[in-house]
């Protein structure tokens, strides 16, 4: 209504001002067509009259004739306007309606509607598309934070009930001496670490799959499993497990963080669900515009059906398991890959381990 009125007023304004000006441009047209000296007799419809009010006879009628076909047009004019800008400013406007409706009633429970504008690609079209996208950061927000809520409460609870036993059955106990207590305290600590570790997975999973990269910059990933094995040195010599690296250029564009934890999680679950005197390899190389990051390494049998189902949260295969273990290692690798525009398998390897293949987006200006 306010800009119909405003489009209404300028429309007023426009034609009062054009009235105005034919209203003067009367007298001047008139006075310069050519003239009869002043007292010159002059004879119209019979009477004779003086030549100078002849004249100014004529420009009085004109301008009453302008004012009476002016205002006519002044009135028509501003009413015609006035349905005028009232449609088109309706119907430019409308997507504006359709975007506050979509944006009350928005909800936790309705953050996967999208208003999906059509016609031309104006500031409206600009705006709704940017609510749009608004609202899907949204809605990974809430999913990252419901996942975050349903695998911390489920996972927590074996922790939390292993302190609450050990503390129940140690006090229940009169007899319990200062070896018991110790015991108490240790399985305690190592159960506070396992949540401890279990919480940090988690937040660094929703933190991945809610709000993805917070930085880019190039990277090489053939740099990067040398600070991964150094990490895992002790666990690996414990096991007596041969390594063999083969490390080809594969620069990406992404958070150095993030694929820094990417290629740790793989080592790492290479060496934990290992065997004694077991290998692993790591290869990086390029390949149609892809940097291929691959963790074999051997161990038990894994069902090659259920090799895929080993990047959803707390899913191992069968006798991958361990006590120092989240179940979130590669459930974080994929997270980061598809953060990076990538993709995360895994393939049995026939007669016992696994290979894990990450393939994200090469850096154009490396490979070319």
């Amino acid at each position: 209504m306010r800009l119909t009125l405003l489009a209404t007023a300028l429309l007023a304004l426009v034609g009062g001002l054009l009235i105005a000006l034919a209203y003067l441009l009367v007298a001047r047209v008139v006075s310069a067509l050519p003239q009869l000296p002043p007292g010159t007799p002059v004879e119209v419809d019979g009477v004779v009259t003086d030549a100078a009010a002849v004249t100014s006879e004529v420009i009085r009628s004109g301008r009453n004739s302008v004012l009476v076909v002016g205002l006519i047009a002044f009135a028509v004019e501003v009413v015609a306007g006035a349905v005028v800008s009232w449609v088109l400013i309706g119907r430019a406007l409308r997507p504006l309606s359709t975007l506050t409706t979509a944006a009350r009633s928005l909800s936790e429970s309705s953050l996967d509607q999208r208003i999906a504008l059509s016609g031309p690609r104006d500031e409206v079209a600009v705006l709704a598309d940017t609510f749009d996208e608004m609202t899907g950061r949204l809605q990974a927000a809430f999913e990252a934070e419901r996942r975050f809520v349903a695998n911390a409460s489920h996972e927590l609870r074996t922790p939390l009930a292993v302190i609450r036993t050990e503390i129940d059955v140690t006090l229940a106990d009169p007899a319990a001496g200062v070896a018991d207590l110790r015991r108490m305290g240790e399985v305690a600590r190592e159960a506070t670490e396992r949540a401890d570790a279990l919480v940090g997975a988690l937040l660094l999973l929703a933190r991945t799959q809610a709000r993805g990269l917070s930085e880019r910059r190039r990277i090489d990933l053939a740099d990067l499993p040398a600070t991964a094995l150094a990490t895992v040195e002790s666990d690996r010599a414990d096991k007596g497990v041969q390594v063999a690296v083969h490390a080809e250029p594969a620069v990406v564009v992404g958070d150095r963080v993030l694929l820094e934890r990417l290629v740790g999680n793989m080592v790492e679950n290479a060496v934990r669900h290992n065997v004694s005197g077991g290998w692993i390899r790591i290869d990086t190389m390029s390949a149609d515009d892809l940097a291929i990051l691959t963790v074999a390494a051997s161990g038990p049998e894994v069902d090659p059906t259920a090799a895929a189902q080993l990047f959803e949260p707390f899913r191992q295969g069968r006798d991958r398991t361990s006590r120092a273990g989240t179940g979130l290692g590669l459930s974080i690798v994929r997270a980061i890959a598809q953060a990076h525009g990538g993709i995360a398998t895994a393939t049995a390897i026939p007669g016992g381990g696994l290979q894990v293949r990450v393939a994200l987006p090469a850096d154009a200006g490396a490979t070319g």
